[in-house]
């Protein structure tokens, strides 16, 4: 099993809301592009909500990600785990990125969204206990994963979890 490293986060200093993942599957990091994996529902997901089409370019995605004040980031720096799914992490090796300057640097944070279990259960063992008291006034919510491997969930299910939520945030 090898080592697997996270990318950097695509964020503005405005950003309101965070998104995170648990770690890159194996189509994303040999992409170098988050949610590259042709069945993942996440660019679908966020073309409903950003208007920018799920096919579109992936600095276009991005960039729409980015004006409508959404970071995106992994809850992971690294971890050791064979394949692409989360049950596959070897827990024992996991590192966690630096929310702590992160959060410092991206003030206008008000919401942090989890794709999924792992992204969450993750966050809240390995850096939840690590964050400034001001951290505790973040709002947190779990929504389906949408990778693949969550066949209990279909598209417009997720969709409508995912949409739900951003349709909850304050103007």
């Amino acid at each position: 099993m090898n080592r697997v490293r996270s990318f950097a986060p695509v964020a503005r200093p405005d950003a309101r809301v965070l998104v995170l993942g648990s770690m890159p599957g194996v189509a994303s990091l040999e992409a170098r592009q988050y949610y590259a994996h042709p069945r993942n529902a996440f660019w679908p997901i966020m073309s409903g909500i950003t208007r920018i089409p799920a096919d579109a370019a992936y600095a276009e995605r991005l960039a729409g990600l980015l004006t409508a004040r959404i970071a995106l980031w992994d809850v992971l720096q690294s971890c050791v785990r064979a394949g692409s799914l989360d049950a596959d992490i070897d827990d024992a090796t996991i590192v966690a990125n630096d929310f702590a300057a992160f959060l410092r640097h991206h003030r206008r944070i008000t919401h942090v969204f989890f794709n999924g279990g792992k992204a969450e259960a993750a966050f809240r063992r390995h850096v939840r206990p690590t964050l400034p008291a001001a951290a505790a006034g973040l709002h947190y919510r779990r929504l389906p994963s949408t990778s693949p491997a969550n066949a209990a969930y279909g598209l417009a299910r997720k969709a409508e979890h995912w949409h739900t939520a951003f349709a909850a945030l304050p103007d």
